[in-house]
């Protein structure tokens, strides 16, 4: 990913100059070939290909000529200045391209460009040499626009290639940093096995008949206030008595009655229809958890948790085991963590290093700076940091309450 963003840059500025569709071109002898309606593809034999090889060849296209001499040069003899090759016609000029001269233009866009992407390259390599090649011969390359253009192309390489350098600098984090890391951190790399009781916050309500809508529509403002409290209070009453039977529960499973069990019993209390969750959590970390529940993590093995409550419902928690992460287990997800935190560091030092300010006059007063780059993207393959821990989700709108997960 470090330069492939050129690679398709250079796609699309290619894709533009072709006005007219051309005829599909025919099947290449080293095409994929399709078998049983699947498509597999030609063996890679690039690796065989000897460094010094040619492996695009462009006629037509002269290559560049050798720059001349710079003032205070030895001067030839006067034999070799008599005669001057004429200058060759386009139609006996060739270009040629070896497999290092590629190799060495790929790793530079795309380092892990695959072949696929190597054919895209050089099926618009010879487009790219011969249109800038008469472009020079217009002396294109020496308008002001042209160098103009390059300035700022340069400085959008230089800031990729410096965002590179953070990533890669970032990256190389010493064995014994993690180590120290891994011992002031002991409690993130803990893991839990874990009984997880949930209780509804009230039951499940029984549907209304239709008739019953009917009804309502006939009755009198105070009958219609009387029939919602009616249903407010026995809602409360609902909730009160979920809210009595998770303790009851509690007090059971701290007797050391099976959670399975309990669990079956609270769901069928409150009228579900749905089968009762997954009790056991087997490897649960302190971020797997909202932050109203990780008191639970401070109990010994074997206790019982208290009742947490919140807008979900009742939660009822069991420590059975507690283990430590080794350091070779932890080491990826430190080396992610520390790598993240020095990136963003770094970029945090160079976008506080400039300020910059907009003249109104010439941009108007709601013009604003480009923001600074917020940093660089972890590259695909690099194990992810500590997840942050998130809030737990209650059930579905009540009473159609459902499980946790």
């Amino acid at each position: 990913m470090r330069k492939s963003w050129l690679l398709c840059v250079l796609v699309g500025t290619l894709a533009w100059g072709q006005a007219v569709p051309a005829a599909p071109p025919p099947q290449p002898a080293g095409a994929p070939m399709v078998m049983g309606g699947k498509t597999q593809a030609p063996p890679d034999t690039s690796a065989s290909v000897p460094a010094a090889a040619v492996v695009i060849t462009i006629d037509g296209v002269c290559p560049p000529q050798p720059k001349p001499a710079p003032k205070g040069a030895a001067i030839k003899p006067a034999a070799d200045t008599k005669t001057t090759a004429p200058k060759p016609s386009p139609a006996d000029c060739k270009t040629t391209i070896t497999k290092a001269q590629f190799e060495k233009l790929v790793q530079s866009l795309a380092p892990n460009a695959t072949m696929q992407q190597k054919k895209q390259l050089a099926s618009m390599l010879p487009r790219l040499i011969a249109m800038s090649a008469e472009a020079k011969k217009q002396s294109m390359d020496k308008s002001d626009a042209y160098k103009e253009t390059v300035k700022f192309a340069q400085m959008q390489i230089l800031t990729n290639e410096l965002l590179r350098k953070i990533q890669d600098d970032a990256g190389n984090i010493p064995p014994a940093d993690i180590a120290s890391y891994y011992k002031a951190h002991q409690d993130v790399f803990e893991q839990f096995n874990v009984d997880r009781l949930f209780v509804p916050r009230t039951k499940q309500g029984e549907p209304e008949a239709r008739e019953d809508d009917d009804k309502d529509s006939k009755l009198t403002d105070e009958q219609k206030k009387a029939k919602a409290d009616a249903e407010k209070a026995k809602a409360g009453a609902n909730e009160q008595a979920m809210t009595k039977l998770a303790d009851d529960l509690r007090a059971r499973a701290a007797a050391g009655e099976d959670i399975v069990k309990l669990q079956k019993e609270a769901f069928a209390a409150a009228g579900m229809k749905i089968e009762s969750p997954t009790v056991n959590l087997p490897n649960v970390r302190r971020s797997g958890l909202p932050p109203g529940h990780t008191a639970v993590f401070d109990l010994k093995v074997g206790q019982v948790s208290q009742v947490i409550s919140d807008a979900g419902g009742h939660y009822i928690y069991k420590i059975n085991s507690k283990t430590v992460m080794t350091l070779d287990q932890a080491t990826n997800e430190i080396t992610a963590k520390m790598k993240n935190d020095r990136m963003r560091e770094e970029m945090e030092k160079l976008n506080t290093s400039y300020h910059a300010q907009n003249n109104p006059e010439y941009f108007g007063p709601d013009a604003a700076p480009m923001p600074p780059a917020r940093g660089v993207r972890p590259r695909p393959g690099t194990p992810p940091a500590t997840p942050a821990a998130q809030p737990m989700a209650p059930p579905a709108s009540q009473p159609q309450a459902t499980k946790p997960d």
